[in-house]
């Protein structure tokens, strides 16, 4: 019976250290070269520092056309859903971050029929509440992904980064996954052991004091 409740705790203990690290979240670079004509996926990921911690977020995207000065609002994601905010993007921006959750990390778009004058400038902005016990906190972060419109698509060193870290993060939660199932095991075993030892102790007490009963029931005897 202890040997299945042991078993039982450290299935439980993986299946939690499992579940940790599906929602772990990696925050990756997005590409910075598009090719014309074809579509784009501009990458903007904020990880919550606290996954405990329940939380809503609302994202804002903005433009800086290549020689311009100023930033022109281009999209807003919120729980009312997408809303594009400039004509030169009409039609063509589509979602492609965290979906059915407020709790947004990943507030990614993806641009169609890109052309030239999409060179420039691009920032999000993460709008996110922290919702603690006895408090709100509201923060601010924004990301910058610097565009760049080429005729034809080439491997660019930001491309080649980006996949190194992805591959990087994987494995890294990958190891963090193994060293976590080692450690339960081991401490499962180890409280295995301490309870085999217990009940051998206790087994030998029971004996030990039926014999010194039967001893003394002999002696009384005789």
């Amino acid at each position: 019976m202890e040997v299945l409740s042991l078993r039982i705790l450290f299935l439980l203990c993986c299946i939690f250290a499992m579940s940790e690290c599906r929602g772990a979240c990696a925050e990756v670079d997005s590409d910075t070269e598009a090719v014309a004509g074809k579509g784009f996926k501009l990458g903007c990921i904020s990880c919550k520092r606290r996954s405990e911690v329940e939380a809503t977020a609302t994202v804002e995207w903005y433009f800086r056309p290549k020689g311009e000065a100023d930033f022109v609002h281009i999209y807003t994601y919120n729980e009312e859903g997408p809303l594009i905010e400039h004509d030169d993007f009409m039609d063509r921006l589509d979602w492609n971050g965290t979906k059915r959750s407020q709790d947004i990390q990943d507030g990614s778009i993806y641009l169609h029929n890109v052309t030239f004058n999409d060179t420039g400038t691009y920032r999000c902005f993460f709008n996110r509440i922290l919702f603690y016990a006895n408090h709100e906190n509201s923060t601010v972060i924004s990301k910058v992904v610097q565009l760049s419109v080429v005729a034809k698509a080439t491997r660019g060193t930001a491309s080649i980064v980006s996949e190194v870290m992805m591959y990087v993060s994987i494995i890294g939660l990958q190891v963090w996954l193994l060293i976590e199932m080692i450690y339960c095991y081991r401490k499962i075993s180890a409280a295995g052991e301490e309870a085999l030892r217990e009940a051998a102790n206790a087994e030998y007490l029971a004996i030990a004091s039926e014999s010194k009963e039967n001893c003394a029931g002999v002696q009384v005897g005789e």
